[in-house]
């Protein structure tokens, strides 16, 4: 089972999303801004007989690498995604990672007999690394089953989870008495990892620190109730993704405020559509304001007031309107036609 432990390291962020492009003002990056290596692996196994795995990798928000099932090696989806990694060096890793994915459908398949286990099911895998301020450095590896936290590496050795089954404390055992892979390990995540980002950093400096400004504007969504407005405020064309979006009245945030997911546009950048459902006498005076890194100091404040709701009725009556014409002109069309025949 050598290279069993290896797939770990082709891994996984279980939270990511958690901490980007959240409503919290606080979680907007300080400066410098850091750019975590994160690596996901999945692997599905139907039955005895049938596998599939797939790995992506992300420099901050970009993805810079993948590894599909078809292929015996990993895909640099950059320019820049080697970073200052020599060829030799390079290709070393890339025969680890082969020699991996040779023997890892077979080294599952062991553990399945030993434990005695069921198919279908899937492995979740992620590890990655950060290069902090002070040349520091954070790494880590998970393993989860079935979407479950299951593993870790914690600095010399394999970790069950805390609410892991039972049967992952034999797991554990088994991957702890290879001496020769748990430092290969430790080798690949506390030292190439680091010297890997360092030089991504280096390379692909100018497009993971750039910064695109949003754009923003009001709306009103769909009805809510009698007597209620969904207003809308929109924000597009960002990066990078950690915004904060708030309906203000002056300086105070409106508790009701609902933030949707936030989206990728095909350049790159994110969208994000923020409401808040409100009586409809109590719209006037609330404001929409974004905070992003590209703005500085500068915060976007977008007003909602009775022009506004002028300009939205205005545009429902010249629908209702065009709309009418339209039919009026097929009608007379219709009778012209009838009085020909």
């Amino acid at each position: 089972m050598g290279y069993l432990p290896f797939v770990l390291l082709w891994g996984l962020p279980q939270i990511w999303e958690n901490s980007e492009g959240s409503s919290d003002l606080h979680s907007l990056p300080a400066s410098p801004r850091f750019f975590p290596l994160r690596c996901l692996q999945i692997s599905s196994f139907a039955n005895s007989s049938w596998t599939r795995t797939d790995g992506l990798g992300w420099v901050g928000e970009l993805q810079a690498y993948t590894w599909r099932n078809d292929s015996d090696t990993i895909v640099f989806l950059k320019p820049w995604s080697q970073g200052t990694l020599s060829d030799q060096l390079a290709n070393q890793l890339q025969h680890i990672f082969k020699g991996y994915r040779s023997s890892f459908t077979r080294d599952i398949r062991e553990f399945v007999k030993m434990l005695g286990s069921d198919y279908p099911f899937e492995i979740q895998i992620s590890a990655g690394c950060e290069v902090l301020s002070g040349n520091s450095s954070e790494s880590f590896l998970h393993s989860a089953f079935q979407g479950t936290d299951i593993m870790s590496f914690q600095g010399t050795s394999w970790v069950s989870a805390p609410d892991a089954p039972p049967w992952m404390q034999r797991v554990c055992r088994v991957l702890n008495e290879d001496q020769g892979t748990k430092e290969t390990v430790q080798w690949l995540l506390y030292d190439i990892c680091p010297q890997f980002v360092r030089g991504v950093l280096e390379t692909g400096k100018s497009e993971l620190e750039k910064q695109v400004k949003p754009e923003a504007w009001l709306s009103s969504g769909p009805t809510p109730g009698p007597g209620r407005l969904l207003l809308v405020c929109h924000v597009s064309g960002f990066y990078p993704k950690p915004v904060w979006v708030m309906w203000m009245r002056g300086e105070q945030e409106q508790p009701g405020t609902q933030q949707g997911d936030i989206l990728p546009h095909a350049d790159g950048t994110w969208y994000l559509r923020v409401t808040l459902d409100v009586a409809a006498g109590e719209a006037s005076g609330l404001s929409c304001r974004v905070k992003h890194s590209s703005l500085g100091d500068q915060d976007i404040i977008l007003y909602w007031d009775h022009s506004h709701v002028l300009v939205i009725v205005l545009s429902v009556l010249a629908f209702i309107l065009v709309l009418g014409g339209s039919f009026a002109f097929w009608f007379r069309r219709r009778r012209v036609y009838q009085n020909i025949q």
